[in-house]
């Protein structure tokens, strides 16, 4: 696990693949020379506006309030470093809130699971009712954009 300071602010194409970066060179630094480390970011970005892990319950209504009705996107960025030198790259799902109302709002924050979860929310779970419509890749949603790890790493298909 990577002990990094990570960007929580800055242009979002860039933030997350700097982040996965620092992330994968922190594992590498202490990992032999024939590993194979990727490093893994997820922004959840409101034009220019970062949404990262919510502090506290009062965090993530906010968050979850800002988005609420409106399009946001979700940027995955991924690094790889192995014998080949690094090579990173930045996937962009268009994801969709549907008007959260203040039942549906209090049901999900209750719930718990916006808990160290980018935007404040997980899509593969619960987050799911949130949800109207997504544009691109679910999982990057998820947190891991496997077409473009695979894309980065063609080889992980023999494994």
């Amino acid at each position: 696990m990577a002990d990094v300071e990570e960007l929580d602010s800055g242009p979002p194409h860039e933030v997350a693949p700097e982040n996965a970066k620092r992330k994968a060179s922190d594992v590498a630094a202490t990992e032999d020379t024939d590993a194979l480390v990727l490093g893994v970011d997820t922004v959840v970005a409101l034009g220019d506006r970062l949404y990262g892990k919510p502090s506290a319950a009062a965090d993530a209504r906010d968050t979850l309030q800002a988005l609420s009705g409106r399009a946001h996107v979700v940027i995955g960025g991924l690094c790889l470093i192995g014998r080949t030198g690094t090579r990173t790259a930045v996937t962009t799902t268009e994801v969709e809130f549907r008007a959260l109302d203040g039942g549906l709002l209090d049901w999900y924050l209750r719930t718990g699971e916006w808990r160290e979860r980018a935007g404040a929310y997980a899509i593969q779970g619960k987050g799911a009712a949130l949800v109207e419509r997504i544009k691109g890749d679910y999982l990057n949603v998820v947190g891991l954009p496997l077409a473009a790890l695979l894309e980065l790493e063609p080889e992980l298909l023999r494994l």
